[in-house]
């Protein structure tokens, strides 16, 4: 059934109102009409199957019938915090890491990103990021979709260690020595509701400088099995491994 996150103000009572590209979907896209049902989210995460009593030219009105019960959200919230990248491997990391579980992500520039993005082009970015983020957790079935935050300095990254629970940074020397307990010890400690940041740099890993400086932040540095990950693939490993062991193994 289709799913569509909507802002708080288009809740009226047991009512909701769909406009913009949301109603344009509905009509243009779907091609649903009066009677049809879909799923209205807010921004709290309360989702509701929804049936489809107006259809006007520029908005849709449907009628909240019932709230849905079923619970897809890991139960600790990961943040993915990923060094800007070439191409699009960052959007990429943004729909998967949704499709996954992530609960927010916190692009950043490291000393070795490439690419450098400033002014209206990383507003215009940011502005694709979210679009992603929101179309990926619709098909997926999310609950809410993952914050995607304005891209961010090295510096500004460092001063938000403080506010999670849990913070790794996923060091590719730490595979070329075999470390293999951290990640599983900190998902073991992790409770329901704990806020975990994991940071990934972006081609050509991270320099000693920014190690050393995020383990002096707070973090711990980790190893994701014994091979060492492209940019784009390690944060997805690492979204898997925590649905794995906390979804699974508890």
């Amino acid at each position: 059934m289709q799913r569509y996150f909507l802002d708080d103000t288009q809740f009226e009572d047991k009512y909701v109102i769909i406009a913009g590209d949301d109603s344009k979907h509905i009509q243009k896209v779907m091609r649903m009409n009066e009677g049809d049902q879909i799923i209205c989210c807010n921004k709290a995460g309360d989702c509701y199957l929804s049936r489809i009593e107006e259809i006007e030219p520029e908005k849709v009105r449907a009628s909240l019938q019932k709230e849905e019960e079923r619970m897809c959200e890991i139960p600790v919230h990961v943040t993915i915090a990923c060094g800007l990248t070439k191409s699009d491997k960052l959007e990429w990391v943004i729909q998967k890491g949704t499709e996954m579980g992530a609960y927010a992500c916190i692009p950043f520039e490291a000393e070795r990103s490439v690419v450098k993005l400033n002014g209206k082009k990383a507003a215009k970015k940011h502005e694709r990021w979210n679009k992603i983020a929101k179309e990926a957790a619709e098909q997926s079935h999310r609950k809410r979709v993952p914050e995607v935050h304005e891209l961010a300095a090295f510096k500004r990254l460092l001063s938000e260690i403080d506010k999670y629970d849990h913070v790794l940074v996923a060091y590719e020397e730490e595979a070329r020595n075999d470390e293999k307990s951290r990640l599983v010890n900190t998902l073991s400690k992790a409770d329901e509701g704990d806020t975990i940041l994991l940071i990934f740099g972006p081609e050509g890993g991270f320099s000693d400088r920014e190690i050393d400086e995020l383990v002096r932040a707070g973090a711990g540095t980790c190893a994701l099995g014994p091979r060492i990950l492209r940019a784009e693939t390690a944060p997805l490993y690492a979204l898997s491994a925590i649905s794995y062991h906390i979804e699974f193994l508890r």
